[in-house]
Parts: C-alpha cells; structure tokens; sequence
C-alpha cells in the first residue's frame, strides 16, 4: 500500500441516475417519485437549442417547487464547447434554491475545463452568499477526456462522481459503431465456427474506475441506449459493478429497477461477506493471517473485499 491513503468518496447511494430533459417538466413529478438515487436534469443533448432558456426557468422553478425527498439532485450544464453553458451555471447558481446538489459537466476533455467552470461557480456562491457548495459530476466523452482522466479525475475537490458517455466516446474515437453501450456485433473473436463478443467499453470503464478510486470520485456507467433489451442492459451493469462502478444510467424509466437490482448487493452475497469477516475475526484471534472459507483460502485482503460489499448494503439500508 502506497504511503498516499486512498480516498473515500462521497457516501451516498448512487446506484441508478435518471436522465429528463430540462423541456419536459411534466414528468419532473414522476422522476421525483421513481427510486433512482440521482435525478439528473438535463439542459444539453436532450434540449433543443431553441429551448434552452426555457428548459433553464423549469429547471429553477422545479428546485423550489418540487419534494426530491433523499435523492441526489443534478443538473446537466452544456458543454464548454457551446455558448449556452456559462448562462446556465450564472442562472441556475443565482436563481434556483440549495436544493441543487450537482452541476454535471459533459464533454470533459481535460482539467482545465474543470477549473472553469469551478472558478465561475465559486464566484457566483460567494457573491450570492449560497451556503451549500455545488458539487460536481464529469462525463468522459473524448479521446482527450480518456487519455486525461487521471488529471480530470484530481482537478477539483467539487468532484463528486465521473460517467463514461459512450456514444459521443465512440464517435469520438472514430470506433465503427452507432450503439450506446453494450456489446456490438462486430467486436468478437472467433473459434472453431463460435463467435466469442467481448466489451469494447472495458479499457476505458477500467481506467475511469482506477482514476476515481485513486482520487475519492464515485465511477459511474453511462446510458444503454435500447432501453427494450433488459437483458442487455443488466449484462453490462453487471459488468460495470464487477469493475467496481457503483451505478448506472436510466434514460428511460424501466432501466430504473433493473440498476437498482444490479447495484445493490444481495442477501445472499451480503450474508457470505459477513462470514467471511466473522471467519478472520476468528482466524485473527487464533494468530492467523488467513483461513479456509467454504474451501477457499480468504486472508486480509479479503475483508477488504467483503467490507465493500457490507458498507454498500448498510449505506443503501441506511
């Protein structure tokens, strides 16, 4: 172990965030009342240029209006690369209520993009007197924002959680593909007549979750664009929580229960953590560095492993 702690990130569940578009307060109520952990508004992608402004108002009208109970609320700002973003950080920072919790910066290529938008968002609390700082979320969309996730992933002590947005990464990269997420068709090995897929999105997933982890940012997957394949939307979030994400996307509602299912433990698989940790308790007892679990050997870096799985289930619980 490096002399350097690893930090811990923010505690609080994040297992499936809810996209709706800022033009569309009609369904705020419904979000609001979903069992998502995060509630993302959105002003970028799903807006219209035309209907920025308006989506902006809703936005800061539905902050005070509307009961989100417990859950994380979030605003997607347009990326920096567009004449929109710094009015929607000025107007949502100025006029909405604390209720906000999260600014989400899509499209972050390098660190200094973050210090922007920190640097404008710290003046207008100052000078409004906000008592609760903005937090912050990134999207890694670019090849830029992947080869500078590290120093991303250090830029600021706002930064709360990092998604990977695949269909502008995918673009990005110039990979030959049009789906979000999920296995694609033409990425598979072959033997003896059987096709094998992998997932094309592993290398960068595993980079985001070793920038995160190295720094105190929650890792998130981004969105499974058909929402009519459950089968594979769960087969990448549990490739995602394998890696050590902590949540999911929904884009549309009905990938809500299927994230939450993924991205809380079981009993069974919180049952067994908890014997795992009562067997080196045992062990430690007896001076032994490790033991013998169900036939396996389990040692310190087991509780470790265990105390992942009992802290997720207690925080969720809790």
């Amino acid at each position: 172990m490096s002399f350097r702690i690893q930090p811990t990130p923010a505690a609080r569940p994040n297992r499936c965030q809810l996209f709706g578009p800022g033009s569309r307060p009609a369904i705020f109520e419904k979000m609001a009342a979903s069992a998502a952990d995060v509630i993302n508004l959105d002003l970028e992608d799903s807006v219209a240029p035309s209907d920025k402004p308006s989506a902006r108002e809703n936005i800061i009208a539905a902050l005070s209006d509307i009961d989100w109970g417990n859950k994380t609320v979030s605003v997607r700002i347009n990326g920096l690369d567009t004449p929109y973003w710094y009015r929607d950080v000025v107007d949502i920072l100025e006029k909405a209520s604390e209720r906000i919790d999260l600014l989400m910066i899509p499209k972050v290529g390098c660190a200094a993009d973050i210090y922007a938008v920190d640097a404008l968002a710290t003046a207008i609390e100052q000078a409004k007197n906000r008592k609760k700082p903005v937090g912050f979320e990134v999207i890694i969309e670019s090849a830029a924002g992947i080869a500078n996730v590290q120093e991303i992933a250090a830029a600021s002590p706002r930064l709360e959680a990092m998604s990977l947005g695949a269909a502008d990464f995918a673009a990005s990269m110039g990979m030959a593909t049009t789906g979000i997420g999920g296995t694609q068709e033409n990425y598979y090995m072959a033997r003896d007549g059987e096709k094998h897929w992998s997932d094309p999105w592993h290398w960068a997933q595993a980079a985001i979750v070793a920038a995160c982890r190295s720094h105190g940012v929650l890792p998130v997957d981004g969105p499974f664009g058909d929402f009519s394949d459950d089968e594979g939307f769960r087969a990448q979030a549990l490739r995602s929580a394998t890696l050590g994400m902590v949540g999911k996307w929904a884009i549309h509602p009905k990938q809500v229960a299927l994230a939450n299912e993924v991205f809380t433990p079981s009993e069974a698989a919180v049952a067994e953590a908890r014997e795992i940790l009562a067997a080196m308790e045992t062990a430690k007892a007896n001076g032994e560095g490790a033991t013998v679990y169900k036939g396996r050997l389990v040692d310190i870096a087991s509780i470790k492993q265990a105390e992942v799985i009992v802290r997720q289930s207690e925080m969720i619980a809790g």
